[in-house]
């Protein structure tokens, strides 16, 4: 393995430069000062809002019907009045997630020589720095394991720990106090008034206990002060009553202070780093050397961001920073799936009117675009028990707005399984955002080949959402095709004259997911060897669907009409779904098809006002990857790491677009970018193992041990020089495929166990 560090000679002076730590359910930014020492605590469960029934006016399919008539005849502005007299639910108490607490450590010196760096072989953060002839070190992980934040501080000379720590809350009705003389005690509730009336949210309850060896603990005031002690230990803990039945969780956190205690800091370490790298260390990646990597991680980004990009090492970090991400902030057992900010929060996202929530038009998808390609299916887990709950609240939906069965979602979500438009629907009525989302049910499936998730978890969700659209979808008066609407294409707009407008019928992103939709269900329905008649309905819907249309531009259509585009500068690209991280698009089984979605990037990205935030330019990227354009992928990496990134690697959406006012952490990018880099080397989307697909120049010499392909195999490949050297293909089921590298194909027939060897001519030698 790759000893991977972001490292800093100074400590952090925001929360953009703090590093994070997380257990999939608590999560810490650790500014690392000297003097002063913050903590930003969040937890994944603390959200303001609650669960409550959603108003609707609609009338169901009578008035879908009168709209979808309006539309038809092109009256856009009496279909859009309708939709919103209909469709637009009052905004209520859909809250955000928030940041909890900070902790505080007063320090009475200051540091030189300062070294800070997280490890992400073994998920520690390690400090330290001098003061005069005394070395004074810290080191603090988040355990999964104990569920718990742990914090060790010791210096070379005995007796030399000496602090004062203190909780600062972040939310109103937020207090604390001493009990006993090492143990700070806290309680709060997530309380905001943006998205949500001020009274209702998740309340926590924690514990913040030191233990030292050596020297004095005792309580002043709210703070506990520690002197001259030779080392000591901080334990944090909180538990919040979300999903709680009871009020036992109000003792859990003392619980787990003491189980934790008992065990000593060295086992409690011990077990973090094993159960850690037992997920961190299934893939290993080297794309190269040289010297940067011998540099600061700040200051290797000001040297990308400068164009000098001869740091490859850097793009193998962002990677496993992406890994390390996922890892530490969705575990199988995590209450919720990652948000916008993952499990971490600065304080910024919730105060947008867009929150920090659940994304259903990208974001959250992004989120967990590189779980399984990266080897990460467990980290996987929690988005499905989401949707899996989303599905059960999207009934209420489908039945309230619609008069339709099954179950539908729109573009967001919250804690409670928010299923409704969104409150205006010029961007909120995205009829497929559950869809979207649900996709990864079948992604889990295609990858690892579970025969009993798809049979119990993943055909029944997708099921039901196939029975929505087949009782929602309408055809077309004019071209007979069944379509979807009225809906938007996430989030953007298109002219009629002069008319701006965003709802029409048969938006394309709906089109791809509807077809990818219906076709796997009845894929699975046919292997499981059920539902025969439904067949026959799926069967029939499908050969209604329309095409996928090429614009008077040469691009991929938008919509169902080559309308002109209001905003062609627009953030959103989702009618490429289809291309990434759909499969419908292929470079070499839709050649038309790859030259209007390649087309329609190079027109994207001419635009000087182009709305490049995280996710576009991380979607960039992964769409060039399937185009197998390596070098126009690494440019935009190259500008998500160099542009979009903090000191510590967090990604960012821009300041000017979406109403944003300064620079705010959104984590998607992290993921999308890794998405891509795997998508760059490994790809099996369309019916093959293609190995190097997309390498670019810059990558000259390199190898990756451990990615995932669709089929539940696992690949490791060598090369130099730009070229092939060797590939392994672990396979644990059996079944047949294809195996290319550039223009060579080979068929490959996998037998369940076995490992093959590849040459650089796709020799193939069972192992």
């Amino acid at each position: 393995m790759n000893n991977l560090k972001l490292w800093y000679s100074s400590p952090a002076q925001d929360w953009s430069q703090g590093l994070p730590i997380g257990n999939g359910r608590l999560g810490a930014v650790i500014y690392g000062g000297s003097e002063k020492e913050i903590w930003s605590l969040t937890e994944v469960t603390y959200w303001s809002g609650k669960s409550e029934l959603i108003e609707s006016h609609s009338n169901g399919k009578a008035d879908l019907d009168q709209m979808r008539q309006h539309f038809f005849a092109g009256d856009y502005k009496r279909g859009e009045d309708l939709a919103q007299r209909s469709l637009q639910p009052k905004k209520q108490n859909f809250g955000t997630n928030l940041p909890m607490c900070r902790l505080i450590l007063h320090n009475e010196h200051q540091g030189e020589d300062f070294h800070r760096e997280l490890n992400l072989d073994s998920a520690i953060i390690n400090i330290s720095y001098k003061v005069k002839e005394n070395t004074f070190k810290r080191e603090m992980f988040a355990s999964h394991v104990d569920d718990i934040v742990v914090s060790r501080l010791w210096s070379e000379q005995m007796g030399g720990i000496s602090f004062s720590l203190e909780v600062e809350g972040l939310t109103d009705n937020f207090t604390s106090w001493p009990e006993q003389n090492d143990t700070i005690v806290f309680k709060g509730q997530a309380t905001e008034t943006m998205h949500s009336d001020g009274e209702c949210g998740v309340f926590c309850q924690g514990m913040i206990k030191v233990v030292t060896q050596g020297g004095a603990v005792f309580a002043v005031g709210d703070q506990i002060v520690i002197r001259n002690a030779d080392e000591a230990c901080i334990y944090f803990a909180v538990n919040t009553d979300y999903g709680k039945t009871d009020e036992d969780w109000l003792h859990e956190s003392a619980r787990q202070l003491e189980q934790s205690i008992a065990q000593g800091y060295a086992r409690l370490k011990e077990n973090h780093i094993s159960d850690y790298r037992r997920l961190y260390a299934r893939v290993d990646m080297d794309l190269g050397h040289s010297s940067a990597a011998y540099l600061p991680t700040d200051e290797r980004v000001r040297l990308l961001q400068n164009g000098q990009d001869d740091d490859p090492q850097l793009f193998a970090l962002f990677y496993q920073y992406g890994r390390y991400l996922m890892i530490s902030g969705s575990r199988a057992d995590s209450p919720l799936p990652l948000n916008l900010q993952g499990i971490w929060n600065d304080g910024e996202a919730n105060r947008m009117q867009w929150s920090c929530d659940y994304h259903l038009d990208i974001n959250t998808q992004m989120n967990y675009y590189p779980t399984e390609a990266s080897n990460l299916a467990e980290c996987h887990l929690p988005l499905m028990r989401f949707i899996e709950s989303l599905s059960a609240a999207g009934k209420t939906s489908a039945q309230q707005f619609y008069g339709c069965e099954g179950w539908v979602a729109h573009v967001f979500s919250n804690a409670w399984g928010f299923a409704a438009p969104g409150w205006e629907t010029s961007w909120g009525l995205n009829v497929t955002g559950g869809l979207w989302i649900a996709t990864h049910l079948r992604e889990h499936y295609e990858f690892s080949l579970n025969r009993e998730f798809l049979a119990q978890r993943a055909y029944p969700v997708m099921k039901e959402s196939a029975a929505f659209f087949l009782d929602y979808m309408t055809l077309h008066p004019k071209y007979g095709w069944l379509v979807t609407g009225p809906s938007n294409s996430p989030e953007n707009s298109f002219y009629i004259e002069d008319s701006t407008h965003q709802l029409s019928m048969g938006t394309t992103i709906d089109q791809v997911l509807v077809r990818d939709l219906f076709v796997f269900c009845l894929e699975a329905a046919e292997l499981l060897q059920v539902d025969l008649e439904w067949q026959q309905r799926l069967k029939q819907a499908i050969a209604k669907l329309p095409p996928f249309l090429v614009g008077k531009r040469g691009q991929l259509q938008e919509w169902l009409e080559d309308y002109e585009e209001a905003q062609p500068d627009h953030r959103h690209l989702s009618h490429l779904v289809n291309l990434y991280p759909g499969n419908r698009i292929t470079v070499r089984g839709t050649p038309e098809l790859s030259t209007a979605a390649r087309t329609t990037l190079e027109n994207r990205m001419s635009r000087e006002e182009l709305e490049d935030v995280e996710f576009t330019v991380a979607l960039f990227a992964a769409s060039f990857a399937r185009l197998e354009d390596g070098n126009q992928a690494y440019k935009h990496l190259t500008y998500l790491i160099g542009q979009l990134c903090f000191d510590n690697l967090l990604t960012y959406s821009k300041p000017g677009i979406a109403g944003a006012e300064k620079k705010i952490f959104v984590v998607d990018g992290n993921f999308g970018g890794t998405a891509a880099i795997a998508e760059m080397l490994v790809q099996s989307h369309a019916g093959e193992i293609n190995l190097l697909p997309a390498l670019p120049k810059k990558w000259q010499t390199g190898k990756v041990s451990g990615l995932r392909g669709k089929g539940n195999i696992e690949v490791d490949i060598v090369w130099e020089n730009g070229e092939l050297i060797e590939a392994t293909i672990h396979a644990f089921s059996a079944g047949q495929t294809y195996l290319r590298y550039r223009d060579q194909s080979v068929p490959l027939i996998l037998a369940s166990g076995y490992v093959y060897r590849i040459d650089k001519k796709l020799k193939t030698i069972q192992l």
